[in-house]
């Protein structure tokens, strides 16, 4: 087993890690114009040096760190809109289905005119209720800006800011009415994803006319479609304290699943290149169907990576992989380092591609091969284990909640996971299959609920620090160099 450096095996890892540092200082720190000269200057020296490598790679890094500085402050400034003081008409069209709050339902819309997305409350009614992606609408109120609301480590403006809100409104009933609307302004990569989520609407309205139970549907449409507005507070409670939250937000497993599908049924040998690219497609397709969350964005670059390198017989999954899709992903959207999915989805892909391994090193490759039950045991607790070191401290940070029993839970939950993608597929074929589905669900959800009530099944009422965490990595990171080290040791006296 080779366990050599990430650090010294991952360049582009370096250059990620100086672009998120960009990104941070840009949070905090705005400039102006003398940013760019100076960026431009970095650029041409860091061309002038290329007769000293190591002066080169200096610049070169600092070139990317004032990349990030100077993404993250246009990305800031653009959220800078200033909204006219008294109400205005305008016509906008829905783009979420709507969610019932204690006196309104929480609305996302498009403006039609610039396109920008408004964070919309209407005063609850039958009406309101009854609204679908895809509506337009006309409406008069006046728009305010993000406020600056905090709870614990969650910061409300940020979170806005970062999934593209310019702004918030509170709409009368007598102020808003069903209209035509014009798209023709918006651009077409948001009216493509506008077609796909009202596709997604019709397919979610089909799923739930099947289903008798309302929680099994709840997690039918979060694990197939990445809808989670029908999950109750008590079904999110439960699949938290089993540490199963994460197959209800879809990641790189669902999109692994759906690969492993389309594989099947892919062309082969001669027809390669035209399977990858079917395949790439058809996960992109899913990617806008299910609203291009920031984990599954991620899953679909590695895995279009995956299936790129796979025709060259390249190594197709590595931590220099992983941080090139970070790097595209950030300088598309700055904000998004600050993300929760953004960063428990890429903790938890370079955990396991530190730490698999080093666990792996336990049994023989022989010793694994000739005991096939083993191997996917060990295996399936090697992933447990390396996802959630690297995610448990961002979960104490935001969630104050650790679960004890996760390594039992994903042995249970992950098959459950692919069994019920595979029937939900099926049933959009065969609506016949619907109650095995949802039995199934229903079973699961079951099952999670009697573990959940075990004592002890999870840690709560945690909540380090940002200065806590960031010692806990840190600490996670020595051992991780110790290992390193120790099993270096160990080979050298093997073979003296």
């Amino acid at each position: 087993m080779k366990n050599k450096l990430f650090w010294n095996e991952a360049p582009l890892l370096r250059l990620t890690v100086c672009l998120m540092a960009g990104i941070v200082i840009g949070d905090y720190v705005l400039v102006g114009w003398t940013l760019l000269l100076i960026f431009i200057a970095i650029v041409l020296v860091a061309l002038l040096l290329g007769k000293h490598e190591y002066l080169q790679s200096m610049a070169i890094a600092v070139c990317f760190l004032l990349m990030g500085w100077l993404l993250m402050q246009r990305q800031k400034v653009s959220l800078m809109v200033s909204w006219p003081e008294s109400e205005v008409n305008y016509k906008a069209v829905v783009v979420s289905e709507p969610i019932e709050k204690p006196k309104t339902m929480a609305v996302d819309v498009l403006l039609a005119e610039s396109g920008r997305k408004l964070k919309c409350y209407f005063y609850k009614d039958d009406r309101s209720r009854a609204l679908h992606i895809g509506d337009g609408l006309q409406i008069q109120s006046r728009i305010e800006p993000n406020n600056d609301w905090r709870q614990g480590s969650f910061d409300y403006r940020r979170y806005l800011g970062i999934h593209g809100f310019m702004g918030r409104t509170f709409v009368a009933s007598w102020k808003w009415r069903k209209a035509r609307v014009s798209l023709v302004r918006l651009s077409r990569l948001k009216r493509m994803r506008l077609a796909f989520l009202k596709y997604r609407s019709r397919l979610l309205e089909k799923m739930n006319s099947q289903s008798t139970d309302s929680d099994a549907y709840a997690v039918v449409a979060a694990m197939a479609l990445g809808d989670k507005s029908a999950l109750n507070k008590d079904l999110k409670d439960v699949y938290s304290v089993t540490g199963a939250s994460h197959v209800l937000a879809l990641s790189g497993l669902h999109l692994g699943i759906i690969y492993t599908l389309l594989s099947l049924f892919a062309f082969r040998r001669r027809w390669q290149v035209l399977s990858q690219v079917f395949i790439i497609l058809s996960i992109w397709a899913f990617v806008f169907l299910v609203g291009l969350s920031t984990s599954v964005v991620r899953s679909a670059m590695m895995l279009s990576v995956y299936a790129l390198l796979s025709l060259g017989h390249r190594d197709k999954m590595s931590v220099n992989t992983l941080a090139f899709t970070a790097m595209i992903m950030l300088m598309l959207s700055p904000m998004s380092l600050f993300d929760i999915g953004f960063q428990m989805s890429y903790m938890a892909v370079f955990s396991i591609l530190l730490f698999i391994p080093l666990l792996e090193g336990f049994f023989s490759e022989e010793y694994l091969m000739s005991h096939r039950f083993l191997r996917w045991f060990w295996g399936m607790v090697a992933v447990s284990l390396s996802a959630q070191i690297g995610t448990a401290p961002l979960i104490a940070y935001y969630f104050g909640r650790l679960s004890c029993y996760f390594l039992l839970t994903n042995f249970i939950v992950i098959p459950a996971a692919m069994l019920i993608l595979y029937l939900s597929l099926a049933v959009l074929l065969i609506p016949s299959l619907a109650p095995l589905l949802y039995n199934m669900v229903t079973a699961l959800n079951y099952l999670l609920s009697f573990l959940a009530a075990i004592p002890g099944a999870c840690i709560d009422n945690l909540h380090p620090t940002k200065t806590q965490t960031t010692m806990i990595y840190l600490i996670i990171v020595a051992v991780y160099l110790l290992a390193i080290k120790l099993i270096g040791i160990r080979a050298s006296a093997k073979y003296r």
